[in-house]
């Protein structure tokens, strides 16, 4: 692994270790990143790019922020995609360090004509490109730079190693502490097929989705209608089950490509394919679990990464909405950080989350548990509505440590279960925001 000093390059051993130092990445594709000159420091990476290079067409899917101020790269992709249907898109260009939002018609023009640049540079059809933008919030993109870089990237610095992968990762991130890269093969029918993606994020973070930019590709053969509906069911179990500080993005984006490289029968959503199909949607969400549990570790000055489950509720909604409500809970995150075991801050955000119906909660049947992440025994807090006696200086040797499992079981009877991840808050993220445009 080749990390330089120009970006994230003094990594802490606690960021370090969560980067790859090989990877398996899918047949096909090229990635690689730049500085350009979007960020100040002159040498940052700031310009990423990933290409399809395999004889087929690529098919996509995207999953974009519901944030009403939609930065213009998120309206310029989605529109691609909604005309192409998903299908013939062989590249994608990012840029970090400006998100190009609330910029207005200059705004698009800029993301169309990266659009437009990049398609040009490697040959492709018109509109086969995806472009994201993350960074400051309402500056106007230095875009001759960007324009000018695209040429420069695309054809001396893409490539397939691990290198040009840890790049392209590090080139999209803004106030990461680490580039998140995440690879894996599999194989369906006995043809291995390979996954590969990175995201950044680190700040902003809560669904839907997150301050978050994201790709992921394959090698699989499978229709953009699949892809579609694959992509939707696991960014709802992964990048759409994440928070750090409550806050949602106007640039969110999370987008998948398939191109077919690695041969094999195409995967749709008919019942021929089924089995092959849920083999394919289970790796790509656990895929997409890990990569989105990086962003949770890198929150802005965190210091636990904590998953919260919530079983037995009476639909996989509520569950949800339950875990998304502890995780958002300042009181909660910040009593983490203090290492107290408050359970009542639990129990409060559970009360107040936004279930379907008063039988989706009975106080007298719910139970919170601390699970140790050393594999010990758990420690009961409440059982079925009622207060256990707490150890307090146990529950405080538990709170020591970085990960934390927080249980709720609702006791509804429903059986269905739900998974969120968040983190702590710090006294370090109001100092890292605070400061941010500084």
């Amino acid at each position: 692994m080749a990390l330089s000093r120009n970006s994230i390059r003094f990594l802490s051993d606690k960021a370090a270790r969560f980067v790859p130092k090989t990877g398996t990445y899918p047949k096909g594709f090229l990635v690689g990143g730049i500085h350009c000159g979007v960020k100040k420091d002159g040498k940052s990476l700031d310009l990423a790019m990933l290409s399809n290079e395999h004889s087929n067409e690529a098919v996509a899917a995207g999953v974009f922020t519901k944030n009403k101020f939609k930065a213009a790269p998120v309206q310029v992709s989605s529109r691609i995609l909604k005309e192409k249907k998903g299908e013939g898109i062989n590249s994608l260009i990012i840029n970090s360090g400006n998100a190009n939002a609330v910029t207005g018609s200059q705004g698009i023009k800029d993301a169309n004509d990266m659009v437009t640049v990049t398609d040009s540079v490697l040959k492709n059809p018109h509109n086969s490109s995806l472009v994201m933008s993350t960074g400051v919030i309402g500056n106007n993109l230095p875009i001759d730079n960007i324009l000018g870089g695209i040429p420069k990237l695309a054809l001396d610095n893409l490539g397939n190693t691990h290198d040009h992968w840890i790049k392209c990762a590090e080139a999209i991130c803004t106030t990461d502490t680490f580039p998140k890269l995440v690879s894996k093969q599999f194989e369906i029918n006995g043809v291995t097929y390979r996954l590969a993606g990175l995201a950044k994020g680190a700040g902003m973070i809560c669904p839907n989705m997150a301050t978050l930019l994201g790709f992921f590709v394959t090698d699989a053969p499978v229709t953009s209608s699949a892809l579609n509906q694959i992509v939707k069911y696991a960014v709802d179990r992964s990048f759409n089950s994440i928070s750090v500080d409550g806050d949602m993005s106007t640039n969110d984006t999370i987008v998948a490509i398939a191109n077919g490289a690695a041969g094999g029968e195409v995967i749709d959503n008919s019942s021929s394919s089924a089995e092959s199909f849920v083999i394919l949607q289970n790796e790509i969400t656990s895929f997409a679990q890990q990569l989105a549990q990086l962003v949770v570790r890198d929150g802005e000055g965190a210091t636990k990464f904590i998953t919260i489950k919530v079983k037995d509720a009476l639909s996989y909604n509520d569950g949800k909405k339950i875990a998304s409500s502890i995780a958002n809970s300042s009181l909660f995150k910040t009593a983490m950080y203090g290492k107290d075991a408050n359970w009542g801050r639990i129990l409060c955000a559970i009360g107040y989350s936004n279930v379907a119906s008063d039988h989706s909660i009975n106080p007298n049947k719910t139970s919170v548990s601390f699970i140790p992440s050393d594999g010990s025994e758990k420690l009961n807090l409440l059982v079925e509505g009622e207060p256990e006696t707490v150890d307090e200086q146990r529950a405080s040797e538990i709170l020591q440590h970085e990960d934390l499992e927080i249980e709720v079981n609702l006791g509804t009877g429903g059986g269905q279960e739900a998974t969120f991840w968040t983190c702590d808050l710090t006294h370090e993220y109001v100092t890292i925001n605070g400061d941010y445009r500084s």
